[in-house]
């Protein structure tokens, strides 16, 4: 394998890694009852649309149909991929639900 296709390869690896740290957080914010955009540009305020989370929105399902995704496994991912930004409006969104006693 030549290095234009090792570099393709950590390339399409990581996009498709970065679809699924995004796919997490949607069906996170979706079992929360949470509008995954509206969170998304809380923490992106200056950002353009995502056509990523617009992608991973569609591969949702319903809270009902949904396994349980941890706090835990939401901020570690949204941590490996650098979303600091993200990962604290979600931290805030976790405290708004333990304050009130939602979920």
């Amino acid at each position: 394998m030549d290095p234009k296709e090792i570099e393709h390869k950590i390339i399409q690896n990581y996009k498709q890694d970065e679809g699924m740290m995004i796919l997490v957080f949607a069906q996170w914010c979706i079992n929360h009852d949470i509008d995954p955009k509206e969170l998304y540009f809380r923490a992106y305020p200056g950002q353009a649309e995502n056509e990523l989370l617009n992608h991973m929105l569609e591969q949702t399902v319903p809270k009902q149909e949904s396994e349980e995704i941890p706090d835990s496994t939401v901020l570690g991912v949204l941590s490996l991929f650098g979303n600091e930004d993200l990962a604290f409006e979600v931290s805030n969104e976790m405290e708004r639900r333990a304050k009130h006693g939602t979920d």
